[in-house]
């Protein structure tokens, strides 16, 4: 297990960032069958459609390793707004002989890789960005709703009840106990978090697996899975054009969707609005009588009346 000290200081710095290069290695682990979830088939099927014309080798064989895949080939983000071309561009400035310590440690057959570790490293930079753009950009924006949503749900959480909050049901295999943060996994090592703190980086393509970076120079860093994957490729039922006129669009979509209950983070991760505009609709549309809320646990969550459903079927 990795265990992962929390000083006071280091408690205090816990935020949240974004990695597009760790969405497209787990894109093409996705793809080489290393991980995945059955909610992304659709995705893999235009994916897999493409893989076998793409120039990406070298790259393919560090994503085949089964336990260590490299650090520098997805340099943790500075925070939500970090962009593909930024990581890329760190990658390029990585030391040689960071490389080549990292891929020394990789448990796969880097046979064909140039032995030149500044050499080799460019070149996995160019794969790199060939998989992100053909795979992963073009989706983009529809992933990254889904990683800001999780991020808007945890930093609520971080405000009101701190790290222990945010930790609680982040992976089955993370848990808090005292002043530690544990991760079961087959890797051994303590760590003490120093002032840099702890960066948590959900993933679209991170199930059902838990990462961490703790190796020097690199952020310690949480990988796990963003909430609501299983939502991530499917289309949003479309609210009659008669509703839409009544309510506006983004009430009657809201509406249309709430036939089972659902949370502010849900609503806003499926549709695609931001949670404030949610949860604005969502209040006015419970002040009509439209709506009903109950508890769960922590989570306010809502569902039409017999009022919403006589509406939806007007």
């Amino acid at each position: 297990m990795i265990e992962l000290v929390l000083t006071a200081e280091s408690a205090n710095r816990v935020r949240f960032g974004i990695s597009p290069l760790d969405e497209t290695m787990g894109a093409l682990q996705t793809l080489l069958g290393r991980r995945g979830h059955p909610s992304h088939l659709p995705w893999l099927r235009e994916a897999a459609a493409k893989l076998p014309n793409l120039p990406i080798e070298g790259f393919a064989k560090v994503m085949s390793a089964r336990h260590y895949i490299t650090d520098f080939l997805s340099p943790p983000p500075s925070g939500p707004e970090t962009t593909a071309s930024a990581q890329l561009a760190e990658i390029r400035r990585t030391p040689p002989d960071q490389v080549a310590h990292e891929l020394s440690k990789v448990d796969a057959d880097l046979s064909g890789l140039p032995e030149d570790p500044a050499v080799a490293r460019d070149l996995l930079a160019d794969q790199m960005e060939i998989a992100w753009t053909e795979l992963v950009e073009p989706h983009w924006p529809r992933m990254r709703r889904f990683l800001v949503a999780d991020i808007e749900e945890r930093s609520r959480r971080l405000a009101a009840g701190g790290i222990a909050l945010v930790l609680e049901d982040i992976h089955p295999r993370v848990r808090l106990v005292d002043d530690v943060l544990v991760i079961e996994m087959k890797e051994r090592g303590r760590v003490h978090l120093d002032r840099r703190g702890l960066l948590l980086i959900p993933g679209v393509f991170a199930w059902p697996s838990v990462g961490v970076i703790t190796m020097e120079p690199w952020q310690p860093s949480l990988l796990y899975p963003a909430r609501g994957v299983a939502e991530l490729w499917s289309d949003p039922e479309r609210p009659p054009g008669a509703l839409a006129g009544v309510l506006g669009r983004t009430k009657a979509a809201l509406l249309t969707t709430l036939n089972e209950p659902a949370s502010t983070t849900e609503l806003a991760r499926r549709l695609g609005f931001s949670a404030p505009t949610v949860s604005q609709h969502l209040t006015a549309m419970h002040a009509a009588g439209l709506l009903d809320t109950r508890r769960r646990g922590r989570e306010v969550r809502y569902r039409r009346t017999e009022l919403g459903d006589a509406l939806i079927r007007a």
